[in-house]
């Protein structure tokens, strides 16, 4: 795991230009404070380390002077004028600049005792902080932070994220630690002299008047040249190979290649590769990158030069139920390509969902916890930097609460083919002609309430979301567009906890109801709350499926990609296939027009086919792991409930399997964290004791 942390605090010596004896007292305890494994890359009075295996070329620092400087930490497209010029702008306030380069990276500048860190708008980068020694410190990770100020675990944030995941009002800035905060996509943490400011860098809309009409085609437009340049800021970056100690490869071995070998040892290839699904996303990604130009060789002196192709890694699913045939043979027909070189994993049970609950600890708990061995055995296949389409969907697809959006704009005709759409998606029955007239009033139901009434109307129905009757129909096309229609809907997890945690979780609602907001339309404000949710889990999937020596990198969550997606027009985005649409112009723009039948097409169906076999195939496992819970400790869930649930679900009863997903990717989290040693620091005022050393505890309340 990389991060960088920093602090800013009133004082204005910490000992971190080579001082290890003591220094100033500085609040808690007195002394050094220093990160295990880190570099530094600015000393007093604000220091600044970065911390883990980063690459050479993902840390930068442009100095102006010695109280003016920007750090850049991770892939950035921008030269250093480009940087130099960005840090200007900075001084004068304006920080959008410091998020307008390709790429993915966290930007943190410091100008006098002003220090800035900037977070991303997706939230796949975010920021986190805490006061500390008379000030503030600050990471891109929690759990240093945590491990600081030796803080215990926030019960009633985990409540929260199982309850309402997807509901920015009801997590508000807590993580899974008490005292360490986040700050929201799409803003700044500003210090000076330990004073804390969070502010934001993007415009906000007004709601007063119809957002003006964009056109389509320019979006569009605009959509593919920040795509192609976020593919080509990672193709122009230094290219890696793996590190040298890794074992040494055994030799020939019956049946196996060298990349099968290599594939054993968990070592990536060398070079630039893309994850290539059959779906419209990677798809993209994995052309687009093979159609430009790009750094030759690696800094080792690996790769073929101008004739080097890009990896392209399909995963084929042999067990019964994730195997998709139509979606192999698109990724066939489009590996055809001569400058992709194609290479098919191949994974039985062994590899389903739920097989394996053994891995790393991660900074907070995420679903990949369940799934991060299925992943990995495809990144272990392929490069040191490799594409995923991850975020393509939140991204450019349509919230169904956008409908709302469009009726508060008078753009009623365009609901016509969405609502067409559904209709066709449910089994032909006599209730199928009035599904159209379902969906409009469902959209002109939100449409028509207002934020705060949203929101107490759904800390109200909360407390009875485990008393919700299991519905298959809540589970397809339709039931899952009509409860998405709202300002804000339980998880898939919440039938599982107790009223206790649910109650707790109504009263963070009905205060964020309260409370003044920034509003955005009910559509737009769902969406950014989706893209934030997967871009959090996004972030713990790469923890969980981390290769070492290999860098995911996915561009649809970009800064630049995630502006232009946002200036599509509604109309556009509702309209069905618009995702495939959008990517195949986004192709035809880049000089690529041969797509293969079925282009589009959605795995959902495969994934969630493989998550049930894997369950079934697990559940003596899973139901051993909830014989006696940490989260029955804590409060959240009661461990019968869930044992029943588990065996429900595996006679396959219509239960909702993200759900089971949520849970037992917390427990596992916690447990991982329980059964930590050690911490993050070192020094002579180093914390005694690692974060939640207490444990988890039975507690009357929830309040973090």
């Amino acid at each position: 795991m990389r991060w960088l942390v920093g602090w800013s605090s009133i004082a204005a010596r910490f000992g971190t230009a080579g001082s290890v004896g003591p220094v100033d007292d500085i609040g808690d305890g007195g002394g050094t404070v220093h990160p295990v494994g880190s570099q530094l890359l600015w000393g007093d009075p604000d220091p600044l380390w970065a911390v883990g295996d980063w690459r050479p070329d993902e840390v930068r620092v442009v100095t102006v002077d010695p109280f003016t400087r920007l750090a850049v930490l991770g892939s950035c497209g921008a030269g250093d004028e480009e940087l130099r010029v960005g840090l200007f702008a900075a001084r004068g306030g304006a920080l959008r600049h410091l998020t307008a380069w390709p790429g993915s990276y966290t930007a943190v500048a410091q100008i006098g005792r002003r220090v800035t860190v900037v977070g991303d708008l997706a939230g796949a980068r975010p920021v986190f902080y805490t006061p500390w020694a008379n000030g503030t410190a600050y990471a891109t990770a929690a759990l240093p932070l945590a491990d600081l100020i030796e803080a215990q675990l926030d019960i009633g944030h985990l409540a929260a994220l199982l309850a309402c995941p997807e509901t920015p009002e009801a997590l508000r800035d807590s993580t899974p630690y008490e005292g360490v905060k986040r700050i929201p996509p799409g803003h700044a943490l500003v210090l000076r002299e330990g004073s804390r400011e969070i502010t934001g860098y993007e415009p906000v809309a007004s709601l007063a008047v119809a957002g003006p009409q964009r056109d389509p085609d320019l979006a569009v437009e605009g959509v593919r040249d920040a795509l192609v340049d976020a593919v080509r800021a990672r193709l122009l970056a230094p290219r890696h190979a793996p590190e040298t100690t890794l074992p040494p490869d055994p030799g020939p071995v019956p049946g196996m290649g060298p990349a099968d070998r290599r594939a054993a040892r968990g070592a990536p290839v060398p070079g630039i590769g893309a994850d290539l699904s059959g779906g419209s996303a990677s798809a993209t990604l994995a052309l687009l990158a093979a159609g430009l130009p790009g750094a030759p060789g690696t800094v080792l002196g690996h790769g073929t030069g101008a004739g080097e192709r890009l990896l392209a890694v399909t995963f084929n699913d042999l067990s019964s139920a994730g195997h998709d045939e139509a979606e192999l043979e698109r990724a066939r027909v489009m590996a055809a390509n001569p400058r992709l070189h194609h290479v098919v994993v191949p994974a039985g049970d062994e590899a389903l969902p739920y097989a394996e609950l053994e891995g790393p600890l991660t900074d907070e708990p995420g679903p990949s916890l369940v799934t991060a061995e299925r992943h990995r055995r495809r990144l272990a296949a392929g490069s040191a930097d490799h594409f995923t389409g991850g975020g393509a969907r939140e991204v450019l697809d349509a919230h169904p609460a956008r409908l709302a959006d469009l009726l508060l704009d008078r753009r009623r005709r365009h609901l016509l083919q969405p609502v067409t759409a559904l209709a066709r998606a449910e089994r032909p029955s006599p209730a199928s002609v009035f599904i159209p007239l379902t969906v409009y009033r469902a959209a002109r139901r939100l449409a028509r309430t207002p934020y705060r009434t949203g929101l107490e109307e759904a800390a109200a129905r909360l407390p009875e979301a485990n008393r919700a009757p299991l519905s298959a129909a809540a589970n397809g096309p339709l039931g899952a567009s009509l409860a998405a229609m709202t300002w804000s809907r339980p998880g898939p997890a919440a039938r599982w906890l107790t009223g206790e945690a649910l109650a707790e979780v109504s009263v963070r609602l009905t205060g964020a109801a309260t409370r003044p907001t920034s509003v955005q339309r009910p559509g737009e404000a769902r969406a950014r709350a989706a893209l934030a949710r997967h871009a959090a889990d996004h972030r713990v999937f790469e923890q969980a499926a981390e290769i070492r020596s290999q860098r995911l990198h996915a561009p649809f969550l970009d800064n630049q990609v995630v502006r232009a997606c946002r200036e599509l027009p509604e109309a556009l985005r509702v309209q069905p296939g618009a995702r495939a649409e959008v990517l195949r112009t986004v192709l035809a723009g880049a000089g690529i027009h041969d797509l293969p039948p079925g282009w589009g097409a959605t795995s959902r169906p495969s994934e969630a086919a493989a998550a049930h076999t894997g369950l079934r195939a697990a559940v003596g496992s899973l139901i051993t792991l909830f014989d006696a819970p940490l989260l029955a400790d804590a409060g959240l869930v009661e461990a019968r409930v869930v044992r029943k649930a588990l065996r429900a679900a595996a006679e396959g009863e219509p239960v909702p399997l993200d759900g089971i997903a949520d849970l037992v990717s917390t427990e596992l989290w916690l447990r991982r964290l329980l059964a930590r040693r050690g911490t993050c620091w070192t020094g002579t005022a180093a914390p005694r004791q690692r974060a939640v050393a207490g444990g988890v505890v039975p507690r009357p309340s929830l309040h973090g």
